[in-house]
């Protein structure tokens, strides 16, 4: 399949803009408290939305090894956040769920950002967000779950992207 100029000019112009994203991700990582980092509220925010799971499906849905989850587990556990309680079909497993103060810090992060989008995107209107909210849902929609691709496939190779 061949590429106009103009196209590629846009899929280069849409990787630095993606690059830069991680600016705005840096910028509302701040509005967490110190002791939850973005891993926490990741792991944290899965289990809400996801309900009660085994550790290994924990680490299947952040797409990390299992030592990796059982540190942010520790770390979220120790904090009262998230409980281990035994898995009743199996009960030498263990299942993991938010506890109340766990849903009240995601409360208060949903609160945090949405107050934060809402300050930095004063200036939008209502459509310009809700399209920028569907076309966001599109991509990640069209990229689909790059955790099950083979290591040949483009998902799991850095693209190269102009400096910018």
């Amino acid at each position: 399949m061949e590429e106009s100029v103009a196209t590629r000019s846009h899929y280069e112009e849409l990787a630095r803009q993606l690059s830069a994203i991680g600016a705005v991700k840096r910028e509302m990582g701040r509005l967490l408290p110190q002791d939850c980092p973005p891993a926490s509220a990741g792991l944290l925010t899965l289990l809400e939305r996801h309900g009660e799971m085994r550790m290994s499906q924990l680490a299947e849905l952040l797409a990390i090894d299992m030592s990796v989850t059982s540190r942010h587990v520790a770390h979220v556990c120790e904090r009262g956040w998230v409980e281990r309680k035994p898995d009743p079909a199996d009960k030498r497993s263990r299942l993991l769920c938010l506890t109340p103060s766990g849903t009240e810090l995601l409360a208060e992060l949903s609160e945090r950002y949405t107050q934060t989008l809402a300050r930095y995107l004063d200036d939008w209107t209502d459509t310009d967000v809700g399209h920028l909210v569907d076309l966001l849902a599109r991509l990640r929609t069209s990229f689909g779950d790059c955790r099950s691709r083979a290591p040949h496939d483009p998902c799991t190779t850095p693209a190269r992207t102009p400096a910018g």
